[in-house]
This record gives structure tokens, sequence and C-alpha cells, in this order.
């Protein structure tokens, strides 16, 4: 995501830890899960170049807004769950974000385009956000021409 947040300028990178799969993301504050990132994983000195969020709940009952509403235009890029044992919400549904690393791409009016798998390379989806960033430049000069 570095990779793709300093190539273009008008992309907007936000971070969003999680705790409810595997609990993989114990940090208790944020310089814990900086901590994390930067000598754990990845580690190696890795420095997000992007918004990282406060750790937040993207499915069950007291999941964030902002994922009922990504979820509700996305659908899920999986059928199955991982193994109930390592999903720690409740309740199951559809559309819930399966794991961590699972990317939303949004236009900059706000409009979820789409869902990416958490196997999903950052790279894969440089295709989609420049044909984004090139659709919205044609929505501005359209805009600016009226």
């Amino acid at each position: 995501m570095n990779a793709l947040q300093s190539n273009y300028q008008d992309l907007v990178v936000l971070g969003f830890p999680c705790n409810q799969f595997g609990m993989q993301e114990p940090g208790a504050n944020g310089t814990e899960i900086f901590n994390g990132i930067q000598h754990v994983r990845p580690g190696n000195g890795f420095v997000p170049n992007f918004k990282l969020f406060q750790k937040i709940e993207v499915n069950g009952d007291t999941e964030e807004p902002l994922y009922s509403f990504l979820k509700k235009h996305c659908p899920s890029t999986r059928d199955g769950f991982a193994s109930k044992d390592n999903l720690f919400y409740a309740p199951f549904k559809v559309n819930d974000v399966r794991w961590n690393f699972e990317k939303f791409l949004v236009s900059p009016n706000g409009k979820p385009v789409k869902r990416y798998d958490p196997s999903t390379h950052p790279n894969d989806v440089e295709a989609d956000i420049v044909k984004l960033l090139i659709q919205n430049s044609g929505n501005i000069t359209q805009q600016l021409q009226h």
C-alpha cells in the first residue's frame, strides 16, 4: 500500500487495524500497533506512509458503520468463512469481511467501487485505481466546462 500511496498523489490510503481475525492485532493503542507494524509484521523498520486509524471492529454487532456501508455496496469475495475458532465476532453475515487485509476501493465521491480478497496483492489493485483516477479526472474536466 505504501507504493500505491507514493505513486498516486490523488489516492488516499486508509488503514483500519482489526483484531477479529485470529486475534492478530493485539496492540492496545496506536503506539503498540505502530510498533508491531514497524518491528514485527511486516517488520524490518516498515513505516506506513498512509493514515492508520485506531483499532476497530469490521464485523458483528459492534462493527463500525463505515464497514456496514462498504459491505452493503460490495459483496464478499469469498463464500466460506475461516474456522469459527479464529473469528472473534458475532453474528456471522454473508457480506462479512473474511480476514485481515481485505481492501475496498472507494471513489472520490464516497461510492464503494470494488472489494478485494485478503489474498489480493496491492499491486493487483493498481489498474482499478488508475481507471478510477482517469474517470474522476474526466468528471472534473466536464464539471469545469459546464
